[in-house]
């Protein structure tokens, strides 16, 4: 056999030995986009302390949007509906007018890391205390 015909086998064989597996069911098994929703989830974190750097979680939930609200948020379908209404704005949450609180400073820190709508966000308010921090977004930080 000829150097050519030496090397185009051999290339071959290397080729289909290599790139075999790629084709048929491996192909299938290619993740593809679940939804045609842009993703939004969330983990939610709160902890007594004025910083997120200085104050440790007590506690934290997850909060999934897209396409259907979920996670382990106690209210997570009326939390999904106030952040569809404010845009994803946590400063533009409807806060509950009825609310009396204390003035009592006890600061309580509430984080929000995770994608909404396809985009990165990364949010920290601290509250003078639970009251309010209950009172803003009447379900997103009720948790």
């Amino acid at each position: 056999m000829p150097n050519t015909a030496r090397w185009a086998a051999t290339i071959t064989l290397t080729a289909t030995a290599v790139c075999g597996p790629l084709t048929g069911s491996a192909l299938a098994a290619t993740p593809s986009p679940n939804s045609l929703y842009a993703p939004s989830s969330l983990v939610l974190t709160m902890g007594h302390g004025e910083l997120k750097a200085d104050t440790a979680p007590e506690r934290a939930v997850t909060l999934t949007c897209a396409p259907t609200a979920s996670g382990t948020h106690p209210a997570a379908a009326s939390a999904c509906a106030e952040l569809q209404a404010s845009g994803g704005d946590f400063n533009t949450l409807p806060g509950r007018t009825e609310a009396m609180c204390t003035r009592e400073y006890d600061p309580v820190v509430v984080t929000v890391d995770g994608v909404w709508q396809g985009k990165r966000v990364s949010y920290e308010r601290t509250f003078s205390n639970e009251c309010v921090k209950r009172a803003h977004g009447s379900t997103v930080f009720t948790f």
